[in-house]
């Protein structure tokens, strides 16, 4: 396996149920390329010289014919197809009913077998912004422990609604935990979200967002694949539940196995869920590219 100074791994694999088709491989409005393209071409201005796109078989052919043709001709690109009979042979029994992919975590560990060096994870329809790349570009230069990229809670409200976030807790620079917060919203001059228990809590301006924007080395896919036999054990039975990735990382540092440094990002962060705020988006980014 060659290794390199630092890879990309994107997320691309998910159905869009909510987005109406594969918002993985649509082009923003007036910038002709995706989303995923433009952190690509972040990530290889900042010295990432490997890109692994974890993919659902749908948009391969796709992704082929119109994107790849794109990227920097010197950039290793893999595309590896993310399959729910992806689990280990003991486990197959419990694919009968399973629909849809198993989830961040397991979408990553699909990536074990071609990353031999540090690596950025991000999600293939979320903006992250030019600087965050660097960030972590250069955190990997000196240090080999994990990391990841925080975006101030305020910078990622939306104006049509109350938004789901991971708030970060953060001690001397690492991370805690990640506690989700459910219909954060801005009213008056206070940020406000429903607490794991439900209850209505006064969030902090100041207070960092994970917006799956993670830096790991080759060991997280031990604890991945670990991690991963354990909730199939554990779910066997309820085969729609899903094995996400910042679940592993909170187990991580839980047992204490690994840091996590974090940043503040220096540029706004934006994400598409539904196909309207694509377009909405677009003009935005469009300046933002063109600074």
């Amino acid at each position: 396996m060659k290794k390199h100074k630092l890879s990309l791994i994107v997320l691309a694999g998910g159905l869009g149920s909510r987005f109406g088709g594969n918002k993985q491989i649509a082009e923003i409005p007036g910038l002709n390329c995706t989303i995923m393209e433009l952190s690509i071409a972040d990530a290889y201005r900042a010295g990432v010289t490997q890109a692994v796109l974890i993919i659902n078989q749908a948009v391969r052919s796709e992704i082929e014919r119109t994107i790849l043709p794109r990227l920097p001709s010197d950039l290793d690109v893999v595309l590896v197809e993310q399959h729910i009979e992806q689990v280990p042979e003991q486990f197959k029994v419990t694919l009968a009913q399973r629909k849809k992919p198993w989830g961040t975590g397991h979408a990553l560990l699909c990536a074990k077998a071609h990353i031999n060096n540090p690596a950025i994870v991000i999600t293939a329809d979320d903006y992250y912004g030019k600087s965050s790349f660097v960030l972590l570009s250069e955190h990997f230069k000196r240090s080999a422990e994990w990391a990841m990229v925080g975006y101030p809670i305020i910078d990622t409200l939306s104006e049509h609604g109350g938004v789901n976030r991971g708030v970060c807790n953060i001690a001397d620079g690492k991370l805690v935990a990640v506690t989700e917060y459910l219909n954060i919203q801005q009213q008056s001059e206070h940020i406000f979200g429903d607490n794991p228990q439900g209850l209505r809590e006064k969030i902090s301006p100041n207070s960092l967002g994970s917006m799956s924007f993670w830096g790991i080395t080759p060991c997280f896919f031990d604890y991945l694949q670990q991690g991963f036999e354990t909730f199939l054990q554990q779910y066997n039975v309820n085969t729609q539940q899903e094995y996400y990735l910042p679940d592993q990382i909170q187990k991580a540092i839980n047992v204490k196995a690994q840091p996590v440094f974090v940043y503040t990002a220096k540029e706004p962060w934006f994400g598409v869920t539904y196909k309207s705020e694509l377009t909405s988006i677009a003009a935005t980014l469009c300046a933002l590219r063109q600074a």
